[in-house]
Parts: C-alpha cells; structure tokens; sequence
C-alpha cells in the first residue's frame, strides 16, 4: 500500500485537511501530521522551517514509514519540499496547493499585514472563534499569528527554498494552484515547476486560496491520479 502524508497550512491544524482523506483511502494509508504550535500541539524549539521538517520527519521515524508520498497544502507544500532537498530518500512524491515560493521583504510585509489580530476579530469574528477554538491548546490563536508573521519575515529575509534548492529535488511534484488564489499567483507557481526536475503544473478552476473553499473531491481526484502513476 502507498503512504500518504497530509501537511496543513499555516494557521491551520490536522483536521484542516481531514475532508480529504476519506477520498484517498483503499489502496492507500493516509496520514496526518499536526505542526508544533498549532492545534493541539506545543511547541518547545524554534517556529520555523527547518522546525517543522525535523517535526515531520519525526513523524515519519515514529509511524515506522521510511519514505512516503505527500500533499501539503499552502505553508504544509513548503515543508514537503524542504524535507525533500534535505531527505530525498524519505520522500516519494510531492503534490502540493497554494504553496507560496516566491518570498521577498517586500513580499513578507504584504503576507503579515494580514494577521492582525484586532483586525481579524473586527472583519471576519467567524474566523477568529474558529482560530480560537481551532489553536486553544497550542497557546492561543493570538500567540500562533504572531509566531506566523514572525516565520513570515524571516522567509522573506532568508528563503528556506530558493530556485537552486528547487533544482535539486529530483522526485515527481505537482504544484497546484487555484485560478482565483488572491495570495499565490499562476504565473509564479508555473515557474517554481519549471525548475523542478520533475516538476509539473496543475490549475484548478474555479478555486480560491482558503482550503475550505475548494472543491475535495476534484483535488483528491488530481491527488490520487498523480500518486498512483508515481507508484
């Protein structure tokens, strides 16, 4: 059977991605991995990148799976593939969507203008009682956005994935992005395939950046099509 790991994004949790695993089940195990700090996890290193590999590969060493197939959504994507540069022989595949790979200063201070607390409780209260509940265990939804804009800016300084790093993971990866993704564009997702190896580009139509607003069973469909031909 193919091991599947599903990595959710920033600001999101394991059950983030939980819609999706019951349409990859059957001939394959799908797993889910919940990033310190976020959920029902804490966190007692860095909140970072590299971080979050070593969390992730943890995982893989705990759960007895010594190289797997992945799909990360946004922030999860980024992981995926610094995992794979720094561990290629743990990583089968990658699939991943709305991963930002284009980071500048610039770039960073538009991201962490978004997470603003006051702000967020002000425009959108659903949002901010769903992060509550969502990161309560965590250390508080609050104490997650500042620790995000935080890893925000420090990307922007010092990319953690660069298109020399890109060029170096040598398994097959599909970039996937949402037509009507506000926070990552076609165009710059195109060009992160480009200097993939093995890199391909897939579009969804219809399909904006929140994971809530995609449509499962035609990513689960793209998702199983592409893992199974992997093998």
């Amino acid at each position: 059977m193919t091991d599947i790991l599903l990595i959710h994004g920033a600001l999101g949790a394991g059950d983030q991605l939980a819609p999706l695993a019951p349409h990859l089940g059957g001939s394959r195990r799908v797993h889910t991995v919940e990033l310190p700090g976020h959920g029902a996890t804490s966190i007692d290193g860095t909140f970072s990148i590299p971080a979050f590999v070593d969390s992730v590969a943890d995982f893989l060493s705990a759960s007895g799976i010594e190289a797997v197939s992945i799909f990360g959504y946004s922030m999860g994507g980024y992981i995926a593939l610094a995992l794979a540069a720094r561990s290629p022989e743990r990583v089968r595949a990658i699939a991943t969507l709305g991963t930002k790979l284009d980071w500048s200063p610039e770039i960073a201070r538009r991201e962490t203008s978004r997470l603003d607390a006051t702000t967020i409780r002000a425009k959108v209260p659903r949002f901010a009682e769903a992060l509550e509940v969502r990161h309560r265990a965590a250390g508080g939804w609050e104490t997650l956005l500042a620790r995000t804009s935080a890893l925000m800016t420090a990307l922007g300084d010092a990319p953690a994935i660069d298109a020399s790093t890109l060029a170096t993971i040598a398994c097959p990866t599909r970039l996937m992005v949402g037509d009507r993704d506000a926070t990552v564009s076609v165009d710059e997702t195109r060009d992160a395939a480009r200097r993939l190896a093995r890199g391909e580009l897939a579009v969804l139509p219809a399909t904006p950046h929140p994971f809530e607003q995609v449509r499962v069973p035609l990513l689960a469909t793209l998702l199983a099509e592409f893992f199974d031909a992997v093998g």
